[in-house]
């Protein structure tokens, strides 16, 4: 099903603007060269990722602390400008750290210490936006304590090197540091069969610095079987997967370490392979992404055994690993994901016009208040964008008319009316205060 979407006025005219939050579409990007996955320059990342996320801080040969990055098939100097040009474009540029084959450990306050000031060496040099943690494997483990309180000293040093890398950047630069997380389903929803090793051993982490943290971005592939917050458990690669874990995240949920608080769904992304040969399991087709992201959104029909307890319009977005893999012809349709991304979530920098239509609405401008809808037929989908394209409101028409209850900053808004994903119609409704 292919949704139309609304022009990015502001980009089309080639204007800068402020990356707002979400929806977002992070991808990882390989600082490498894969024979089924090729290197791209970052000039060559496709408009629709709007946080990308280099891969990967590393540390030096011989430590586990001391982080290097350097672009391994870019001039410096032209990296560095292909950053600043994201950047240019509204986007967020961020260095991960770790990976699948990089282990981080910091064993002393030495160690904690040269950490930090080799993070922020890379982040000053590059000029990133933040940072990603992605440590896996030996990395991240847990041996006692609770979610609120950590015992292990690598996760008490973690956290407090995480809070003076965030502090130092926006003492800097006057801006708070973007920070995402993209740990594997076993270190968070984990915690809910187990916690002690790696199971659960995210939850400290993620639980000390949920003020900070942007986006987190659970890995829901590579996995096994999860339990979901019902008690049932779920299979990696289904639309029951994606939900049930998802929601776990946004709804809480209990451990032997405690309980893990829910995240606002403004925190929460989507993380899916991009294509079949991208991971080892976990892939879904547009079609499944779709019944899984409509059914949180809250106007879709329940696509498996797992029943949601509540709905989340405003889901941050979508997480791919990765760019590359996106990009090639070597796994699926090129862009798959981020086609994907764009009918689910409204993005687009194409212009689509609306046929003609009998709708009408009143009053227009309209105050936080009520909007009339005359003109509809009953059950199509209603969605509010904003100037950047992103879907702010969305419901389902209830008759003939139908009213919206409008809650939005002052602005201009595009209306528009769809059913079964085809554009019916469309109007611009101004907001005042």
């Amino acid at each position: 099903m292919h949704r139309l979407s609304f022009t990015l006025v502001i980009a089309i005219l080639g204007l800068h603007i402020v990356h707002a939050q979400g929806p977002d579409l992070i991808g990882y990007w390989h600082n490498w060269n894969d024979g089924n996955a090729p290197y791209l320059e970052l000039s060559q990342v496709d408009p629709r990722y709007t946080v990308v996320e280099v891969s990967f801080a590393v540390p030096a040969v011989g430590s586990t602390y001391d982080m290097v990055f350097a672009p391994a098939e870019t001039a410096p100097a032209t990296f560095l400008a292909d950053v600043a040009a994201l950047q240019a474009q509204g986007r967020k540029v961020l260095i991960s750290i770790g990976g699948a084959n990089a282990t981080v450990h910091l064993d002393s306050d030495a160690e904690r210490d040269q950490f930090v000031s080799s993070m922020l060496a890379i982040l000053d040099t590059y000029g990133f936006d933040g940072l990603d943690i992605d440590l896996e494997g030996a990395s991240v483990a847990i041996s006692g304590g609770t979610i609120a309180n950590p015992v292990d000293a690598r996760i008490i040093r973690l956290i407090d090197a995480v809070n003076t890398i965030a502090d130092t950047f926006e003492n800097t630069h006057g801006i708070p540091m973007m920070l995402t997380m993209a740990p594997e389903t076993a270190y968070a929803q984990g915690g809910m069969s187990s916690f002690g090793g790696i199971w659960g051993a995210y939850l400290p982490l993620i639980d000390a610095l949920r003020n900070r943290l942007d986006i987190l971005q659970v890995q829901l592939y590579n996995s096994g079987s999860m339990y979901g917050i019902d008690g049932a458990t779920y299979t990696q690669g289904t639309a029951d997967f994606i939900v049930s874990q998802t929601e776990a995240l946004l709804q809480g949920f209990s451990t032997a370490g405690g309980y893990f608080a829910p995240l606002p769904p403004e925190k929460v992304a989507i993380g899916l392979p991009a294509c079949p040969l991208a991971a080892g399991g976990g892939y879904v087709p547009p079609a499944v992404l779709e019944q899984a992201v409509d059914y949180l959104h809250g106007f879709g029909p329940q696509p498996g055994s797992y029943q949601r307890v509540g709905t989340y319009p405003t889901l941050r977005g979508l997480m791919t690993w990765s760019i590359n893999w996106d990009a090639t012809a070597n796994c699926s349709v090129p862009d798959e994901f981020a086609q994907a991304y764009q009918d689910l979530f409204g993005i687009s920098t194409t212009v689509a016009e609306a046929p003609d239509s009998d709708l009408l609405l009143w009053p227009n401008p309209v105050e936080a208040g009520v909007l009339h809808l005359q003109g509809l037929q009953g059950d199509e989908r209603l969605l509010l964008l904003d100037a950047l394209g992103r879907t702010v409101h969305t419901e389902r028409a209830t008759g003939e008319r139908t009213t919206l209850t409008v809650d939005l900053p002052a602005g201009t808004y595009l209306l528009r009316v769809e059913r079964d994903g085809v554009l019916l119609a469309s109007r611009r409704v101004a907001v005042v205060r």
